[in-house]
């Protein structure tokens, strides 16, 4: 909120961290080869590096966090979309009904959305225009980030059908073959981290240090974005795709319902209607019903 173009900083810092720690335990400083030949993680870093890039400047384009949240959650949509192109695939009806609902939510948050920032930029009619175009633009962002985010799963997905599951080794790689391609943010990098430093000074709990605030967030960031990939990565060996789609839109609506109650960001009735068509969409996507059923009816007759 204080400095909504930071995202750049964030990320850079993410895949430095996430890289160093993968050189030293997972690649044994640089002596273990990789299972998976290092072609294939090229053309995964360069789909992952896009999507993250893109997704950060979406913000920067007057993309409120509660509607950048719901939008993204519209993965499923794009993963069947392509899916159905690319690996030609054929779904349920329910499936079919569930995209529909999950694609009506966000339209809906969407088209509110677009309401609010055309009513904002006409308190200044010199600027209205342009502030609304700018939200479009961000809306054509956030649209390239699914797709591109879609069309990476479906390649890892392959990649792991052909050569196994590397978790680790899919985490560090993801993380340390990108940090060239910062060297063209730079500038922008460099300019939040002057910015950082001046920000207002903060003393660490227990530790005592004193530290700029913004740079205690983004440490904070840091740590919590390594314990959320890590267990992504992990979750993607460990379970099946449809509980690894529940448990990570469950946490996206967590999210949700946190940004809009702490951070006081505008939601009206019409939001949380779409926000509810999201989340009942993917669960009947996941049939999470069906799984739920057999379970109750076991527990059932154990207590009574």
């Amino acid at each position: 909120r204080q400095f909504p173009g930071c995202g750049n900083i964030v990320t850079f810092s993410q895949f430095l961290f996430i890289a160093v720690e993968g050189f030293i335990f997972e690649a044994n400083f640089g002596r273990k080869r990789p299972a998976i030949p290092i072609r294939n993680y090229f053309i995964m870093v360069a789909m992952f590096f896009t999507v993250s890039v893109v997704n950060n400047y979406a913000l920067n384009l007057n993309i409120a966090m509660p509607l950048h949240m719901i939008f993204r959650s519209g993965s499923l949509i794009a993963s069947m979309a392509l899916g159905i192109i690319i690996l030609k695939k054929r779904y349920s009806l329910a499936k079919y009904a569930s995209i529909a609902l999950v694609s009506l939510g966000i339209f809906t948050c969407t088209f509110m959305s677009a309401k609010q920032v055309a009513s904002d930029s006409s308190l200044n009619q010199e600027d209205g225009p342009q502030v609304f175009l700018w939200w479009l633009l961000g809306i054509a962002a956030l649209t390239f980030a699914l797709l591109m985010s879609a069309r990476m799963g479906i390649f890892q997905e392959t990649l792991y059908q052909r050569f196994g599951k590397h978790s680790k080794e899919a985490l560090f790689y993801n993380h340390a073959l990108p940090l060239p391609g910062f060297l063209l943010l730079a500038p922008n990098i460099y300019h939040h981290a002057v910015l950082f430093n001046q920000s207002e000074p903060f003393q660490v709990p227990v530790i005592g240090l004193t530290l700029p605030i913004m740079w205690f967030y983004l440490l904070m960031n840091i740590i919590t974005q390594y314990v959320c990939i890590r267990g992504v990565f992990i979750l993607t060996t460990e379970c099946t795709s449809l509980t690894v789609t529940l448990v990570v839109t469950l946490r996206k609506f967590v999210s949700l319902i946190f940004s809009i109650l702490y951070f006081r960001n505008p939601f009206t009735g019409w939001h949380w209607l779409g926000t509810a068509f999201v989340f009942v969409g993917t669960l009947m996507y996941t049939e999470v019903w069906n799984s739920l059923g057999p379970f109750l009816r076991r527990r059932r007759p154990k207590e009574e």
